[in-house]
């Protein structure tokens, strides 16, 4: 079908969608209502800042890299949440339209119905709705980039030029706005070149430009003090978990199987998760079966996209018992970065390719039977009427809040160039009353000082990450009393008491400057300088920088894509 009645179809139903998922945080798009998400790991603030800690280069890993660093810079002109909120929509509604476009490139026939198919699947999934209750704003992202990336990587075969390796450079970078999304992309990269072969110059074009969209984080990991080796108990805690009545293998099929077992739907806790997966597996064998009988005249990416999912699938089971929970264990705990590996679960993206390619299958098969309406709507209803608390915030657990006044009084009165701030507790999980979840502490985003974070994280009463060598050593200062001289000779020159009982020392001795309701700041003369040295950010920026071309480059690419494109259908 012609881009120009496909297309159209596309967004419309993406944006349906992705609507019908996060209707209750989009009006904060219009500015109406509170606009901030906090909950588990999504955290959103009026305006987030360049600091050391946005940068990756403080005491912890560069996780949230270049996520925090581009949610600054787009603060600076936009509100924060609006920023965040946007990228959510925009991130759904793409992953839509783009595992669409791949599904009508690699399904013969499978026109407009098929390619719908295909985006309803990848927008309206276990892996979305709990990705989205555990706040992976931004790795969805990624996931929205990689139906596109392949699409890309497909088109360089017949035109290498300028506009598509910048067009793919941007998509790499969009995919790259977390260190697993970077993952993610440079997997399907890798199948789609392997797998349908572009020639040795434009292979070697497209593979140097991952790296570079990865800079921001393997740069950053390479200069910070962070340890870049986790403790293997992060393997089991943060596993693929079994889903009630599915066991390893049904879970990965499903596309579910998140860690946490809060950040799921209620109708994944089940056995109605059961009734999901089978649904979801008729769709699916319907439509490899199709793709099966006509393998000769098929894409090589279809088999190669085959392969990636079957492999993956495989892993991810083994990842759960035995050998493979082992040998991943002791990757964790011996090689650097490999740490990113341990949540297993994020990995099940790789899977959504060839199941909305077998869906679009699927749909071009029963309508050679069926209008081809109706098979839509069949195949709509197997798919999406198994997960009907996907809607309105994964059944209203997703939604904004608004911040008291007292986080904005204190975000004024912490300058950028006096010091540090420690929190109290010195924990960086909190239950504040003003939010509906548990939540990350907003601090490290909305003031404009480096904040020390712990990043000691237990699951089930284990710690998997220890704190940083520094937030170990300040929160034993904190819990001794808070002497201000120890304080400030570890660079502290704010502690930003977010409870009513802050150390005893620290209130007897320190100069309180803000007494809210929620929050008192107290001020440490004489801090010591223990910022991160200037080299290493300007490295940090420069890696960063690079990265923002890349995406630049990309959108500049699409839109003269876009404009050539009428001229060529033209003819």
């Amino acid at each position: 079908m012609a881009p120009a009645r496909l297309l159209p179809a596309l967004y419309l139903v993406s944006a349906v969608a992705a609507v019908a998922i996060l209707a209750p945080v989009l009006p904060t798009l219009a500015g109406a209502g509170p606009g901030y998400l906090l909950y588990r790991d999504a955290v959103s603030t009026p305006r987030t800042h360049v600091t050391d800690t946005t940068l990756g280069i403080g005491g912890l890993p560069p996780r949230a890299v270049p996520q925090d660093w581009f949610v600054a810079m787009a603060s600076s002109v936009v509100d924060g949440g609006v920023v965040v909120v946007a990228i959510l929509l925009a991130s759904l509604v793409f992953a839509g339209v783009g595992y669409g476009r791949l599904a009508s490139r690699l399904v013969p026939g499978s026109g407009r119905a098929g390619a719908v198919a295909a985006a309803l699947v990848a927008i309206w999934n276990p892996y979305v709705a709990e990705r989205l209750l555990q706040g992976h704003w931004s790795l969805l992202a990624g996931y929205a980039a990689l139906g596109w990336i392949l699409v890309a990587a497909m088109e360089l075969r017949d035109r290498p030029d300028l506009t598509r390796f910048a067009q793919l450079g941007g998509l790499l970078a969009a995919a790259g706005l977390t260190p697993t999304g970077s993952v993610l992309a440079g997997l399907v990269l890798a199948a789609a070149l392997i797998g349908r072969p572009v020639g040795a110059r434009a292979t070697a074009i497209a593979a140097a430009l991952w790296p570079a969209s990865t800079a921001p984080w393997t740069l950053t990991a390479v200069i910070s003090d962070a340890a870049t080796t986790s403790n293997p108990a992060g393997v089991e805690a943060f596993g693929l978990r079994p889903e009630p009545g599915l066991g390893p293998v049904g879970t990965v099929l499903s596309l579910g199987g998140i860690w946490n077992a809060d950040a799921v739907p209620s109708s994944r806790t089940i056995w109605w998760a059961a009734v999901a997966t089978l649904c979801l597996l008729i769709v699916v064998s319907a439509g490899v079966v199709f793709l099966w009988r006509r393998r000769a005249s098929l894409d090589p990416l279809v088999r190669a996209l085959g392969l990636l999912s079957a492999a993956v699938a495989v892993l991810l089971v083994l990842s759960t018992f035995g050998p493979g929970q082992w040998v991943l264990e002791a990757a964790v705990e011996h090689v650097p970065g490999a740490g990113l590996f341990r949540d297993t679960q994020k990995f099940a993206a790789l899977l959504v390719p060839g199941v909305a390619v077998a869906v679009a299958a699927a749909v071009t098969a029963a309508g050679r039977r069926v209008p081809s309406g109706f098979a839509l709507a069949a195949v709509t209803l197997l798919v999406v009427a198994p997960l009907p608390d996907l809607a309105w915030g994964v059944g209203g657990s997703v939604r904004s809040v608004g911040y008291p006044e007292d986080w904005a009084t204190v975000a004024e009165l912490v300058p950028a160039d006096q010091g540090a701030v420690a929190l109290w507790p010195a924990d960086t999980v909190r239950q504040y009353a003003f939010a509906d979840e548990v939540s990350l502490d907003p601090a490290a985003r909305m003031l404009r000082a480096p904040v020390i974070e712990s990043g000691e994280l237990s699951v089930d009463g284990e710690v998997v990450d220890a704190p940083s060598e520094r937030a170990a050593a300040v929160a034993a200062v904190l819990e001794s009393g808070g002497s201000p001289a120890e304080l400030a000779a570890l660079g502290v020159g704010w502690v930003l008491v977010e409870n009513d009982s802050p150390p005893a020392l620290l209130a007897e001795e320190g100069r309180l400057v803000h007494d809210g309701e929620d929050l008192r700041l107290y001020r440490i003369d004489a801090h010591a300088d223990r910022s991160a040295d200037g080299s290493d950010r300007a490295l940090a920026i420069g890696a960063h920088l690079v990265w923002a071309a890349l995406l630049a480059a990309g959108i500049v690419g699409a839109v003269a894509a876009t404009a050539r494109a009428p001229r060529r259908t033209s003819r």
